[in-house]
């Protein structure tokens, strides 16, 4: 495999100052100068950066055992790192996990679920960040820190989901797939009729229409979304490492579809003769309506978004590495689930395709100075440990009691609260394991699947059928448990019922 380093130079794509601040690097510092207000007695501590990857496989990364992808960057940060094996998000899909890392608290089980007016997307649990609760940003701001956040996630630009509060900064990117960003009639028409394969809806003609007019000005690679993403939050701590200290949240949207890269990232994955319908997206379903082919050409799309991804990461942390910020850094980086290409016959993430495809994320903490460099975890770590662990870390009482557990004690001599067992939510589905079994079911406990992990890590063979009475200790001992009761059920547009 290629190092991180090697890679760079490879893709030409060496970190020159001048080229990541560009025409706007003046402006930038300026904005964040003008907004700072350092309170006296924080001008010396540890600065937090906090990673997200949309979308991101845990078996598509050089550190969890791929030989085949490059992921350089990702492996590099990852040998510098505590290494959670066991990583689940706590409730799926996006603003469902991100309400989690921005407040420390479960979002499962979708209890007083109101869904958000004039949203395509109705799935339990996607909705605001509750104003009652208080969000990362906001304890890390009270605490003095200057809080920034660069994106492109398509969901957080919305002021409604509540993603912004606390940070002094908001800088989102537009131009995803239901962003009305530019007119959509200025689509180019051969690219979108290339886009669409038999058995899209209809709903995808009109994404991939607005999706190829935001981004049809796109003349080189910086131009597009992670490189955009990862080279702002660069600039950034051009300006941050002046002062101190700082909590910077980098959110990438990108490897989630629609799987769009330069072709030279494509040609790394599939350089055979390809003349079918290109998969950039993906129906949430079963993976029959592709050909053989199509199929083989949307893992080497997605494939290189992850890729192309992990170079322009590597940029941002060669600044922090340049700008000596790991001395005194503390870097998480997570996503917030993955995405099915057929293992278990669907693509896409639909609720009830919990397999490790969706289910698994990569989990990394990287401590200042790089302490604990190299050690990995079983525990099963997940998206509302985000919050405790850089607030324990830091030494910053919460302001509200929270769910998940400070895991850079796993570095120390303590130990966080242990979990014999997990459990996801995601819509109306639900999923579990322990040492031995996962089982995923309705939230009525219908349609169970059971797997042998020990035995069946893949969880290709299931044996609900077989083994009734692991299913109901599951359903019963860990689903319910958790959720402290029944879970709700709704006719969606109203109330629990």
């Amino acid at each position: 495999m290629l190092t991180r380093r090697d890679f760079l130079k490879m893709t030409g794509a060496g970190m020159a100052g001048a080229t990541l601040l560009g025409a706007t690097g003046c402006d930038l510092t300026e904005r964040i100068r003008n907004i700072r207000n350092d309170p006296p007695g924080v001008k010396e501590g540890t600065n937090v950066v906090l990673i997200i990857i949309d979308s991101l496989r845990k078996d598509h990364i050089g550190a969890y055992g791929n030989d085949t992808i490059q992921s350089p960057s990702l492996d590099a940060l990852a040998s510098d790192s505590l290494r959670f094996t066991q990583a689940y998000p706590e409730s799926i899909p996006t603003i469902c996990a991100r309400r989690a890392i921005h407040t420390g608290l479960r979002t499962w089980p979708f209890r007083d679920w109101i869904p958000p007016k004039g949203e395509d997307i109705i799935l339990q649990g996607w909705e605001p960040i509750p104003n009652y609760q208080t969000t990362l940003a906001e304890m890390m701001q009270a605490a003095g820190y200057g809080t920034y956040l660069v994106t492109d996630n398509m969901h957080q630009f919305k002021p409604s989901y509540n993603i912004h509060r606390g940070f002094d900064v908001f800088d989102f990117f537009r131009g995803q797939t239901t962003d009305n960003y530019k007119p959509a009639w200025t689509y180019p028409k051969d690219k979108v009729d290339q886009a669409l394969l038999k058995g899209n809806v209809p709903a995808m003609t009109g994404q991939m229409r607005q999706y190829f007019a935001n981004v049809k000005e796109r003349k080189t690679e910086a131009d597009w979304f992670s490189p955009m993403v990862f080279s702002q939050a660069a600039d950034y701590l051009e300006v941050l490492s002046e002062g101190g200290p700082f909590f910077l949240t980098v959110d990438s949207y990108d490897p989630h579809e629609p799987w769009d890269p330069p072709e030279k990232y494509v040609k790394m994955y599939d350089d055979e003769p390809y003349n079918l319908k290109e998969p950039f997206s993906v129906i949430y379903g079963p993976s029959s309506y592709l050909l053989p082919r199509e199929l083989e050409r949307m893992k080497a799309r997605y494939s290189a978004e992850v890729t192309m991804m992990d170079r322009w990461l590597g940029r941002f942390l060669d600044r922090m590495e340049e700008l000596n910020l790991f001395d005194n850094t503390l870097l998480i980086l997570l996503s917030d689930h993955g995405v099915a290409h057929g293992e278990h016959g669907y693509t896409g993430k639909p609720d009830n395709v919990l397999w490790p495809e969706v289910t698994d994320i990569p989990f990394l903490i990287r401590l200042p100075e790089g302490k604990g460099a190299g050690q990995t975890s079983d525990y099963y770590a997940s998206t509302h440990d985000v919050a405790p662990t850089i607030l324990s870390f830091l030494g910053i009482e919460p302001q509200q009691e929270l769910d998940g557990q400070d895991l850079s004690v796993v570095l120390g001599s303590g130990e966080p609260e242990a979990r014999p067992h997990f459990s996801i939510g995601y819509n109306d589905h639900v999923w579990a394991r322990d040492d031995r079994y996962v089982m995923f079911s309705t939230n009525q406990g219908a349609d169970a699947k059971l797997y042998d992990v020990q035995q069946d890590p893949g969880m290709h063979n299931d044996i609900a059928g077989n083994e009734p009475n692991i299913v109901k200790r599951m359903f019963e001992g860990y689903i319910l448990r958790d959720a402290g009761g029944p879970l709700p059920t709704y006719d969606y547009g109203t109330a629990a019922r």
